[in-house]
């Protein structure tokens, strides 16, 4: 069995954007309490460990000065700094009393899930809390304050490392891209819903980086409502053959789930089923691997679709039937989806072609899909 690890604690959802906000706490308590039902870590083959804080330093690998400082001084309640600046205000980015804090514990439990990994100690480590791709050097974006995997992909090529990063997020990973966009050390791979139609308008099959970077950052724009089936097979023509020819040391995921087809704020259609055939592929293909979470806005999809990930991660099979204590707590359910989204067949074809065009356009511009 593959050695395993989860890095999550409850410091993580103490403070939070609120329960009106779409990331609001509840979803990792949730996911928490039903890896801890099923018995997931079992101290042998796979763990739990808690998170720590990122330090400041860490945080200067990615962001600036002025930006860290800024996020610290709104945090606090002071007017020294004007929020519209870096892009907090009304919405998606608001600003709340012990904002530096947990977006600093969720940098933390990345770079704690990197060392676990880097240091041999484990084979994949999962930290549900992290996968903020949309936050920018100077700027928050899209409900992200600091950037974990950007973070923690300065810090792996610091060691030296080859890192290709995964995101099967709905959203495009445009702040892991763009920090990344102008060398081949890097391999960023987006597979997502095309910025014709979601936030944050970006990720085109012809952005495919910048100078020496040309070539590895990588996009997959989908339709609305792509199912399964062709998420799926255009996931299988583009990633697998990407992170052959790349080679890397180590593998960076992003596993949003607001891919599913009841998720508020996206418009794919996946179900539990495509999205573990999804992470599966990632597991086969990654010989070392990060995991980090991302979107999910269903508080009823994500804790189950996590727990299958690490299901897959850690090498356990988990029964479909909900542990009681978690059934007593938020009613009885099951792991997978049993029930699918009618996708009429117009549609199923309208997406494929979609997908099909966006894929033979990365073969004429991605070197490493040439065959």
């Amino acid at each position: 069995m593959t050695k395993a690890a989860v890095v999550l604690s409850e410091e993580l959802w103490q403070i939070g954007h609120g329960e009106s906000h779409p990331l609001r706490p509840e979803r990792l308590q949730r996911a928490y309490e039903l890896l801890t039902a099923y018995e997931a870590f079992d101290g042998h083959h796979s763990r739990l460990f808690s998170t720590r804080s990122a330090t400041r330093d860490e945080l200067l690998l990615f962001h600036s000065e002025e930006y860290v400082d800024a996020v610290q001084s709104l945090s606090r309640g002071e007017k020294s700094h004007t929020p519209s600046r870096y892009n907090f205000g009304a919405g998606d980015n608001p600003i709340f009393e012990g904002m530096y804090d947990i977006a600093a514990w969720k940098v933390g439990a990345a770079l704690r899930a990197t060392e676990l990994v880097t240091s041999g100690e484990v084979d994949v480590a999962f930290s549900p809390a992290g996968g903020m791709h949309h936050a920018r050097s100077d700027h928050a974006s899209g409900f992200c304050i600091f950037n974990d995997l950007a973070v923690i992909i300065h810090s792996m090529l610091a060691q030296g490392l080859r890192v290709a990063y995964v995101d099967i997020d709905v959203h495009h990973g445009d702040g892991v891209q763009e920090a990344f966009y102008d060398t081949d050390r890097v391999l960023t791979v987006s597979v997502h819903e095309s910025g014709h139609f979601i936030f944050p308008g970006t990720g085109f099959v012809q952005d495919t980086g910048r100078g020496v970077g040309r070539g590895f950052s990588v996009n997959l724009p989908l339709a609305p409502y792509t199912d399964d089936d062709v998420y799926v097979w255009a996931f299988e023509q583009v990633v697998p053959p990407l992170l052959s020819w790349f080679e890397p040391d180590i593998v960076v995921s992003q596993l949003g789930i607001d891919t599913h087809f009841l998720d508020p704020l996206g418009h794919l259609t996946l179900t539990t089923k495509g999205y573990t055939q999804v992470v599966r592929m990632i597991k086969e293909s990654a010989p070392r691997w990060v995991a980090l979470g991302g979107g999910g806005y269903e508080v009823s999809v994500m804790p189950r679709a996590w727990t299958m990930a690490y299901s897959i991660m850690s090498g356990q099979e988990f029964p479909d039937q909900f542990p009681p204590s978690y059934a007593e707590k938020y009613g009885r359910g099951t792991l997978s989806d049993h029930s699918n989204p009618n996708t009429e067949a117009t549609t199923k074809d309208i997406t494929r072609r979609h997908a099909a065009k966006a894929i033979d356009t990365l073969r004429e511009k991605i070197p490493g899909l040439r065959q």
